[in-house]
């Protein structure tokens, strides 16, 4: 697939404090922030000569929006030094509500950055310090505001529902509130537990459980329902775009075995049929790249039926679903013969349907999408 662009993702990874829910590689520190940027420099030159050319760029964390606007626009200038960008790349940053102001946004704009996902995840202030965030819902509203009035013009939102105490009509207001801002992009994750989170053992010290399979029904297609009506295209399990053009051009990236290359403690990388990710811990990371080093912690050549299966898995979670003839060409695997029996019943129950050569999930399909992939 030489025709296709890779993307480039960027893993800042420092927190000033841990969400009690995140599993995603981070220190609470930003003392080492400068020396970081350092060898993030070298490890994009490093890189240069093995992918070259990408559409979207992806900064994400960790909190990325600790950063100063000069330390992105510094990351954003090393990359275009080494790389090969795309006029129209999307270039995306993360952002937690409480650390960023409208000059901040009109800073960050300037160095390239040209879409934001907001960390928003609640509009309740309760459930905000539930999930141990550390802003308030008024600076969330602060934060979407500054960004519009900065110009930014494609914004995205990230909610989480199925936490405990928070009932379908609250989550519901919730997204209500979300609707209100017009954001460009809405994504919207039901809660996982992570072994060693702490908010695993608190779960496990009151004796509480993630919503049941009939009540994690009832909230996706609430969702669905909310941010449809509303206008939005449910074009993945957990993310909502205003327009076709809004999808975001990064994650799809992931989810139709495009290359991608990730920098920076953990960040996984794929190429052909490789895949490779980097040891998970900030100082071996600094440690490695000062002595010349790469600091891929581990490889994988994943085998045909690997490439086919994880096909499966994630065109299943996307409404465009299967292109069954480019699965073909791609995987050698003829998915309507090999699959007949058992696609034929997900049909007859309206899980998945068969349309103008792709194989989709219905709505009610993308709401069992980890089970569909088992076919």
């Amino acid at each position: 697939m030489k025709n296709e662009q890779a993307g480039l993702y960027i893993h800042i990874p420092f927190c000033l404090s841990k969400c009690v829910y995140c599993s995603f590689y981070s220190i609470k520190s930003v003392n080492l922030i400068p020396e970081y940027i350092a060898a993030l420099k070298k490890e994009i030159k490093y890189y240069s000569n093995i992918l070259s050319s990408f559409d979207s760029i992806y900064i994400g964390g960790g909190t990325p929006s600790l950063l100063s606007f000069g330390q992105i626009e510094n990351i954003i200038s090393t990359v275009n030094k080494y790389f090969d960008i795309d006029q129209k790349s999307e270039i995306t940053m993360e952002v937690n509500p409480g650390d960023v102001s409208l000059e901040y946004f009109q800073a960050v704009r300037k160095s390239g950055i040209n879409r934001l996902n907001i960390g928003v995840q609640s509009f309740d202030d309760k459930i905000l310090k539930f999930l141990g965030r550390r802003h308030s819902s008024k600076e969330a509203i602060a934060a979407i505001e500054a960004a519009r009035q900065a110009g930014f013009d494609n914004l995205g939102i990230d909610l989480i529902y199925g936490i405990h105490g928070l009932s379908i009509k609250s989550w519901k207001n919730t997204l209500q509130k979300a609707v209100s801002f017009s954001p460009e992009h809405i994504s919207c994750y039901q809660l996982s537990l992570y072994d060693r989170t702490p908010l695993y053992k608190k779960y496990s010290l009151n004796g509480w459980d993630l919503p049941n399979e009939n009540t994690e029904l009832r909230l996706f297609l609430a969702t669905a329902e909310e941010l449809e009506n509303a206008g939005y295209i449910h074009y993945e399990v957990s993310n909502f775009a205003r327009k076709e053009k809004l999808k975001s051009q990064h994650n799809r990236k992931y989810w139709q075995h495009t290359p991608y290359l990730g920098l920076g403690p953990a960040a996984h990388s794929f190429l052909e049929n490789k895949r490779w990710w980097n040891k998970a811990v900030v100082k071996t990371y600094l440690k490695e790249i000062a002595d010349g080093k790469m600091p891929v912690e581990n490889t994988e050549t994943l085998s045909a039926e690997q490439l086919q299966l994880e096909a499966l898995f994630l065109g299943l979670r996307t409404k465009a679903g299967i292109d069954l003839k480019r699965y073909k060409t791609r995987y050698g695997a003829d998915l309507l013969a090999d699959k007949k029996i058992i696609i034929d019943a997900l049909i007859k129950n309206k899980l998945v349907e068969l349309k103008s050569g792709f194989l989709r999930p219905t709505r009610a399909g993308m709401a069992i999408a980890d089970s569909l992939a088992l076919i």
